[in-house]
């Protein structure tokens, strides 16, 4: 099933299309598990079933109507049947970022004014039992995991249940009509989500988002990426962010689509190539790490069949951004030799042999990389979106990408550009408005429109983000200069990792520079270099050289003003606990201007 407008899909909120899910498909497989090595399959009637329990073990703890769930877990089924249990008895669910140190769980936790909060294991309660005296409105903790309870103090296990003894105390108040009354009465103007943003800038704010702005995402998301019953995916990146929760959540859901959750964020790679899913969703950082990867193995293996990936890769190089329909028998040929000899065997390593739409968004991709991976045969696309627009608005199709752009706007949506050249939105899958902050509200919503802070241009017929309008910057000659442009393209080699420019008010562009730990330490081990740690490897002056290769390389495609002239090596990796990275790892530029004021001033002296 294919749609092709917003209205192919039912008026329902997303609660409600769990129930008629469950209905209409009952004995489909709506999630697997991966649990010490096995898929274990849970059905769309079980689903909704556990749901139902689970949604009435929250109300059993006291959760009231229109309460507020918090959940802190990698992604598993427990984290879905929370949200939709929540949403079935009429809570709104929060999601907080796992890897968050506990005074950024109690400040999320605080602010959303969260009553029930589930966590996956141990680790994560800890969190918020030590910040329990800052949290006065927090009445129960349910714990997924229960390995490890028994090292509580016996007042606070009593403040403590576990995932099963909740779903057990729904399940044995017998049949209800709770739920039905709930979902009787719900309207697609209900919230059903709060989603924090990354706080790259400042403080997280919550996006409040409604069942109406979900339902408004859905039906462009399904078209531009040519999603049906049949889609599989698996799921790995937070579900406290937007663009996960759209294909776990949102679009299955709606579809019917499968989800699939991997034992661990650790086990991905092992975890796809047994999945073989046929949508894949990477943030940036994702692809980077796949481009390094294959970059590591080529230097471990031997000199014909690195000679020959480069060859086969060299050839089809002008097929990355050609249209399959556009083919000639020529361009057919070359591809079907270079496919069974070499590309076939690269896209089984990171488990993308049967993807049929790849993703990338929440953050600039260099071009260089979506290249290199539409090269090899793996469909990717660039899509773009925020949280505040409930996920993805624009995109590429599938046969009509230009690489740097981020696509056409999807079905639904609106756009026209500012004077000053930002993005504006409008639709209805645009957010309510942050929670307890109207004053940045109204700053986000003018007049109806979303002003997302992007600055763009339009480019044959596509979108292409120029960069954060207060991320642009001004040298000391007037110049404007665009950072993201500047950082993608180095960060477009392998060998580095982060690009952070330093230009505002300066005569030259200058940078500081983090290297791929794992492929440099390859490249060193192959030439003998000697290193114990990452120091000694970025001080080593044959490093140096590689990177100010790079550099140059990378120069060359820049316009002179923009062109990197002096750079600094960290001697350390960015690091989120030092607050130098969101949970997103999203640089946070003021953060780490501070901290390596001293080394940015040696540029210029």
């Amino acid at each position: 099933m294919t749609l092709h407008a917003p209205h192919a899909l039912p008026e329902l909120t997303l609660p409600q299309m769990l129930r008629e899910r469950s209905r209409l498909t009952p004995a489909r497989i709506a999630v697997r598990q991966k649990d010490f090595g096995i898929w274990k399959p849970l059905r769309w009637d079980g689903y909704y079933q556990r749901a139902c329990h689970f949604g009435l073990g929250l109300r059993a703890l006291g959760l009231p109507a229109g309460g507020h769930v918090g959940v802190i877990s990698e992604n598993r089924i427990e984290w879905v049947l929370t949200q939709m249990g929540a949403g079935l008895v009429g809570a709104v669910t929060v999601g907080v970022y796992p890897t968050s140190p506990s005074s950024e769980v109690a400040y999320v936790v605080g602010h959303a004014d969260i009553e029930v909060m589930v966590c996956e294991d141990q680790e994560q309660t800890d969190k918020l039992l030590e910040a329990l005296d800052q949290l006065p409105r927090l009445r129960k903790i349910v714990v997924m995991q229960t390995k490890g309870l028994r090292s509580f103090s016996k007042e606070q296990r009593a403040f403590i249940a576990t995932f099963d003894e909740v779903e057990r105390a729904g399940a044995a108040s017998g049949p209800s009509s709770l739920v039905d009354d709930v979902l009787a009465q719900q309207t697609l103007d209900d919230v059903g989500l709060m989603i924090y943003t990354s706080g790259s800038t400042g403080k997280p704010k919550g996006a409040v988002i409604s069942y109406r702005n979900i339902r408004g995402v859905v039906p462009g998301i399904v078209e531009r990426l040519g999603l049906s019953i049949q889609t599989s995916h698996l799921s790995y990146l937070p579900l406290c962010h937007v663009a996960e929760q759209m294909l776990t959540t949102f679009v299955p859901v709606y579809l019917g689509s499968q989800v699939n959750f991997g034992e661990s964020i650790r086990t991905v790679q092992e975890d796809l190539r047994e999945v073989a899913p046929s949508m894949f969703l990477g943030v940036p950082r994702i692809w980077e790490k796949m481009h390094a990867a294959i970059n590591i193995k080529l230097q471990e293996t031997g000199a014909l069949r690195r000679a020959l990936f480069h060859r086969a890769w060299s050839a089809c190089q002008g097929l990355a951004e050609k249209s399959r329909a556009n083919w000639t028998l020529t361009d057919k040929a070359l591809y079907f030799v270079c496919y069974w000899s070499v590309f076939r065997a690269a896209q089984n390593f990171i488990g993308l042999r049967k993807v049929q739409v790849a993703l990338t968004g929440a953050a600039p991709i260099p071009p260089d990389v979506v290249r290199f991976f539409r090269v090899m045969g793996v469909p990717l696309v660039e899509v773009y979106g925020l949280t505040e627009s409930t996920g993805m608005v624009t995109g590429h199709r599938r046969d009509d990408v230009l690489v740097g752009t981020v696509g056409v706007p999807i079905l639904g949506v609106e756009h026209r550009i500012g004077a000053d050249g930002e993005l504006l939105l409008r639709g209805d899958m645009i957010f309510v408005g942050y929670y307890k902050n109207p004053e940045a509200t109204a700053g986000s919503i003018r007049d109806g429109w979303l002003h997302t802070g992007d600055v763009v241009r339009e480019e044959k017929g596509q979108l292409r983000i120029v960069d954060r309008l207060k991320d642009i910057m001004i040298t000391a000659g007037g110049k404007n200069l665009t950072p993201s442009e500047i950082e993608n393209t180095m960060k477009g080699s392998p060998n580095i990792k982060e690009c952070i420019i330093v230009a505002e008010a300066r005569k030259f562009v200058g940078a500081l520079i983090q290297i791929d730990y794992e492929v440099v330490s390859k490249w060193a081990e192959a030439r003998r270099i000697p290193f114990t740690h990452f120091r000694s490897l970025v001080e080593h002056p044959q490093v140096r050289e590689l990177i100010a290769a790079d550099i140059a390389r990378g120069n060359e495609r820049l316009a002179q003003v923009s062109q990197i002239r002096k750079f600094h090596l960290l001697t350390k990796e960015l690091d989120h606990d030092d607050g130098e990275v969101t949970a997103t790892m999203k640089v946070r530029r003021s953060s780490i201007y501070k901290s390596y004021a001293e080394e940015i001033e040696a540029l210029y002296r």
